[in-house]
């Protein structure tokens, strides 16, 4: 079945409040999606922020990013006036997220909603359903503040080795925080739930997107050090990375601790089925971030300060996805197979029958014949991409080409300057046989690198832009819905979710 979408996480989405959040603004732009014909919404993770503002290095792998709750829904819900929540600087620029200014200000307005707040079934319902992680979670996040902002690994002892006096203590002392924090994740569910309701009445799936590691400072690891590679201080030996690729010359150093996937094997990967019945209830389907790590993951001595001395190490393979397809039945999940592909990768792509993903802008090497490159797509079964949130934009990239790959661009995609690749690669990805097409909107509307999301390897002005109101016009959605429609990729079939109803 032919289709086609949009990669914009929720925080790049438009609206006053300096980041994107679940309400009007939200909406706006699944109504886009439905008149430009489009049948995805993909996003990134939703998971709450921490030091360097990526979304794939969070405190937690099951709850959401508190700043995308809608302050608006909130005031109708009675528990702000519109004085708690306007007239508030949120950012110095509206196109860019200051996350410094979020942080001052948000939380502030979040903890107004919640003195107003008066428990009630549906938050008795909402932890019972989640009471694997939201208890832990809050636990973590109260001691987080009490210990301002330090990571776990530097609390004082007890608390850092959750001995069970130091946490039962914790919990009588911080009581009100830890209610707080409980209250955030219920009112973010609960918008992000009537948000995915409202999409896929509008014919909108959504992909959803799950880091493959938990961060160091996170609760997973802070509470489940067995699951780790960690020795009995709770420190890493090895850390995650990867080695040098399309994406970062020198290979990253991503400092994530490693699974001990030895121990996960006893209970058959428990804490794996857990989280992936969560993260696809969530979602309409789940792209897995780093697929590859499932084969062999690149193991990085804890101490280093690059990645130039990992090793590969061999990953559960396909004993972990059997055992998830056994307990959950099939689920729709996408393989993110990107960056150093190796032939153990190849097989467990194929024995899983996941669609992997396509980039356009590593199909152009003119010295080899690429897998990237639209002809040589040997099946159906996959994702193409005129760009991620990962590389370049579309122009971009064709501002950085020369030589015989910028040639090679030309005479493939038939076009005669440079200007015209932005919108080349979107016909190539749209012409394609593979049954999804995925643009990002700064390729729609030709901007270039200053709207790029992330440089991996990097810290510093990443996961910052965001769209304007005014970038999503009906010109561009004119221009969305010809390039669908002419490449059959209009998908009138009923979305499942709603097809159970």
């Amino acid at each position: 079945m032919r289709a086609s979408g949009l990669l914009l996480g929720i925080a790049s989405l438009p609206g006053k409040y300096g980041i994107g959040k679940m309400g009007n603004d939200a909406r706006k732009f699944v109504d886009f999606l439905k008149a430009s014909g489009q049948r995805y919404w993909q996003i990134l993770p939703l998971s709450p922020t921490s030091y360097g503002d990526s979304p794939y290095q969070s405190y937690s792998c099951n709850a959401g990013n508190p700043y995308f709750i809608d302050f608006e829904t909130l005031e109708r819900d009675g528990l702000l006036d519109k004085s708690d929540y306007e007239n508030v600087e949120y950012t110095d620029n509206p196109n860019y997220i200051n996350y410094g200014m979020l942080y001052n200000t948000v939380y502030k307005t979040l903890r107004k909603a919640y003195k107003r707040f008066k428990p009630d079934s549906g938050l008795t319902t909402f932890v019972e359903k989640n009471s694997d992680w939201i208890n832990d979670y809050a636990l973590f996040m109260a001691l987080k503040g009490e210990n301002e902002g330090k990571p776990w690994y530097e609390w004082d002892k007890p608390l850092m080795m959750a001995e069970a006096s130091a946490l039962s203590n914790a919990k009588k002392r911080l009581g009100d925080e830890i209610g707080f924090y409980v209250f955030l994740q219920y009112e973010f569910y609960k918008q992000w739930f009537a948000l995915k309701k409202y999409a896929n009445e509008s014919g909108v799936e959504i992909i959803g997107d799950m880091p493959i590691y938990c961060a160091y400072d996170s609760v997973e690891v802070w509470l489940h050090p067995e699951l780790f590679q960690l020795d009995e201080n709770k420190k890493p030996a090895c850390v995650a990375g990867c080695p040098p690729d399309a994406y970062a010359a020198e290979g990253q150093l991503w400092g994530n601790p490693l699974y001990d996937w030895k121990a996960m094997q006893t209970n058959g990967y428990n804490w794996w089925v857990k989280r992936i019945a969560f993260e696809t209830d969530i979602y309409d389907i789940l792209r897995i971030d780093h697929f590859r790590g499932f084969a062999a993951y690149y193991s990085i001595p804890y101490k280093d300060k690059t990645a130039a001395n990992g090793r590969w190490r061999k990953g559960p393979g396909m004993e972990l996805f059997n055992s998830a397809n056994y307990w959950l039945g099939r689920k729709r999940i996408v393989a993110e197979d990107l960056g150093f592909v190796t032939e153990d990768v190849k097989e467990l792509l194929k024995a899983s029958e996941y669609p992997g993903m396509k980039v356009l802008q590593f199909a152009f090497d003119p010295n080899a014949s690429s897998a990237y490159l639209p002809c040589n797509y040997d099946t159906r079964n996959c994702i193409v991409y005129t760009s991620t949130h990962d590389s370049d934009t579309a122009k971009g990239w064709a501002d950085g080409l020369s030589g015989k790959e910028f040639d090679f661009c030309l005479r493939y995609a038939g076009i005669k300057d440079r200007e015209q690749i932005p919108d080349a690669l979107l016909r190539l990805a749209w012409a394609s046989v593979a049954n999804i097409a995925i643009a990002q909107p700064q390729d729609l509307l030709g901007y270039g690198n200053e709207t790029r999301i992330n440089v991996p390897a990097t810290l510093g002005l990443n996961w910052r832009w965001r769209l304007s109101d005014s970038d999503l016009s009906p010109a561009l959605s004119k221009k969305l819905r010809t390039l669908t429609e002419t490449y059959n990729r209009i998908c009138r079939a009923p979305v499942a979710a709603c097809a159970k109803k």
